[in-house]
């Protein structure tokens, strides 16, 4: 789902088709490589965050550390898959423009993430939101608080050691 909302957000830079099955692009100076590359980054950020929300609630909850490096695994694979799709979503069509058109055609050219340092934001913010869950729950829980001070025998006593 990701790939394709990709596919569909982001700018694709203009070329000028110059000879048959080639194509340059018409300004140099486009900034649709960048901001493609910015739809992406958004795009698995939200995903990571929405992976690392439910996957904490749904599973490492309850299975622990299996669980958290299954959805970081996860979330490497969903970023990988975004940018197959993204990246040969409409490629078909951009591939027989190219070819059938006259020369001297303008198309829009076919998608590419050209950072890809973006693949990490979905793995990041998947982990990243299931850290600071983790974090939360072990300070709110009081039971396991209670717990740790009868081990160390100073039940009864006030965080600084005194009745």
């Amino acid at each position: 789902m990701a790939g394709l909302i990709w596919a569909a957000v982001a700018p694709r830079p203009l070329l000028q088709e110059v000879a048959r099955g080639e194509a340059v692009l018409v300004n140099a100076e486009s900034s649709a490589f960048i901001v493609a590359d910015a739809w992406f980054c958004l795009i698995t950020a939200v995903g990571g965050l929405i992976t690392g929300t439910l996957g904490y609630r749904i599973l490492v909850r309850r299975a622990g550390v299996a669980a958290t490096a299954g959805l970081v695994l996860g979330a490497v694979a969903a970023a990988l898959l975004a940018m197959w799709v993204g990246e040969n979503t409409g490629l078909g069509t951009y591939n027989h423009l190219l070819a059938s058109s006259p020369v001297g055609t303008f198309l829009n050219g076919s998608l590419a993430l050209g950072a890809k340092s973006a693949l990490a934001f979905w793995p990041l913010l998947t982990s990243a939101v299931v850290l600071l869950a983790e974090m939360g729950a072990r300070r709110s829980d009081p039971a396991a608080a209670r717990s740790r001070r009868t081990r160390t025998g100073q039940e009864g006593l006030g965080p600084d050691g005194l009745l």
